[in-house]
């Protein structure tokens, strides 16, 4: 992102931007973006495979003959794993943008570090932190909940099992998309200074 954001904003004279666009990209958008498709995509589809793999072969029958409330061993601990992942996750990913980028500048530019780190996060404030780390957590509950219900109720055998495992990554993909707009939205509502 910092290869492609420095030619654009180099034809301008904002070379001295680039530090600030990227760390607003990632925060506000890329981060939690990025992070939840690649979760959805890995976890999504792990977690949708599992639990229909579980339900062909009958083992959610077994653990329910013997008194275990399948969907809370099974179900709730996933979806509250994804809850509490998710923004770990996403700020882990800010981190290591961020991270990339200084690589490039000071490659590239030869700009200090210190320098970078400061142009950074001048522009920042609470309201690009903690809204957006949040809305994460919503991405873990829908990813974990469609990937769970999905695997939980899958039927007929492995061609389930693959079925479960793909729809998982569909739904979740597409709803966090949408659901993204509409945090967006939300966020920007209710933080307008960080408009």
């Amino acid at each position: 992102m910092s290869l492609h954001t420095r030619a654009s904003l180099t034809r301008f004279g904002a070379a001295s931007m680039i530090p600030a666009v990227m760390t607003i990209a990632f925060f506000r958008e890329l981060g939690p973006l990025v992070t939840g498709l690649l979760v959805a995509g890995r976890v999504g589809a792990g977690i949708g495979a599992q639990l229909a793999g579980m339900r062909v072969t009958e083992q959610v029958d077994a653990l329910e003959s013997l008194a275990v409330d399948s969907f809370k061993y099974l179900v709730v601990t996933r979806v509250l794993a994804c809850i509490i992942a998710l923004p770990v996750l996403t700020v882990l990913m800010d981190y290591a943008g961020l991270l990339g980028g200084l690589i490039s500048e000071v490659a590239l530019s030869n700009l200090s570090i210190p320098l970078y780190v400061n142009r950074a996060f001048a522009s920042l404030d609470w309201s690009d932190y903690i809204p957006t780390t949040l809305k994460t957590a919503v991405f873990g509950l829908m990813i974990g909940t469609i990937s769970c219900y999905l695997g939980y109720t899958a039927k007929g055998g492995a061609a389930g099992v693959g079925q479960a495992s793909t729809r998982s990554v569909v739904l979740s993909s597409l709803l966090l998309i949408l659901v993204n707009i509409i945090l967006v939205k939300l966020t920007l509502f209710l933080f307008p200074e960080g408009a």
